[in-house]
């Protein structure tokens, strides 16, 4: 019986070893490889934002490319006011999506105007500019997001210097279906959107996703057998592009009064 329990607790202490040291390794592991994914994300947002604006063609030095015509810039969405940083990050590290999850670093949105169904927005956004060779705002890519049929569509919206004719939209993250409401990233669909008006006459959203398209200046058409996703990607304009969002920001920016130099 003894030599039967001295056995037992041998393997136990096998077993418990081997774990603890699987445990360190994938630990090891994990910190080591943050600096790389970390790197990999950045680099892969960049290529969103120079698809969204059009600036994405094969063989592109993503990098290269990003570092000389994208200027990346924070805004406080309250004051309106330019900031060096966010959460004590710069602008090239700071994360909207993960500050609007923060309580500190975002403002809860009352249900009345949360029709994009995104809970929270980050105080501080995050723009990038692209200027032209003489220094003047040739395309601004914003952020934008709004739950879909599944879950938060994730998108990057590309503007003229008018800050209401589309240059180009990017859905880079979605949990929607294939085939149906992951067309969202169907090229042919994302084409309709380019040169699409946002406003009209009164200034309000007019940009609207819907079957049998009316207007041809506002109007994208829905996803066919995806009335959800089409519906929350029409929501999500509806929000973002208001004067509880981004609608503010940019009458500062087409008057001139906030620096894109």
């Amino acid at each position: 019986m003894a030599k039967k329990n001295e056995s037992l607790g041998k393997t136990l202490f096998v077993v418990i070893a081997l774990c603890l040291v699987c445990a360190i390794v994938v630990a090891g592991s994990a910190v080591g490889l943050k600096p790389i994914q970390e790197k990999n994300a950045a680099l892969d947002m960049q290529r969103n934002v120079l698809d969204a604006a059009g600036l994405l063609e094969p063989g592109t030095d993503v990098i290269a490319v990003f570092n000389e015509r994208v200027e990346t810039k924070l805004v406080n969405l309250d004051s309106l006011e330019v900031v060096t940083e966010a959460n004590g990050e710069d602008a090239v590290s700071y994360d909207p999506i993960a500050a609007a999850k923060k309580p500190e670093a975002s403002t809860k949105l009352d249900k009345s105007v949360d029709i994009a169904g995104i809970g929270s927005r980050e105080d501080v956004a995050k723009l990038y500019f692209i200027n032209d060779e003489q220094g003047n705002l040739e395309t601004l890519v914003v952020y934008v997001r709004g739950y879909g049929l599944w879950g938060t569509m994730y998108g990057l919206m590309a503007l003229a210097p008018d800050l209401n004719t589309v240059k180009g939209i990017n859905f880079y993250q979605h949990s929607e279906t294939p085939g149906l409401g992951g067309e969202i990233q169907n090229p042919k669909w994302v084409a309709q959107w380019e040169g699409k008006e946002i406003y009209g006459a009164n200034q309000q959203v007019e940009l609207d996703v819907m079957k049998n398209p009316t207007q041809p200046n506002h109007d994208i058409d829905a996803l066919s057998g995806a009335t959800l996703t089409s519906n929350g990607v029409d929501n999500l304009i509806a929000y973002w592009f208001s004067d509880k969002a981004y609608g503010p920001l940019f009458e500062k920016i087409r008057k001139g009064e906030l620096s894109n130099g």
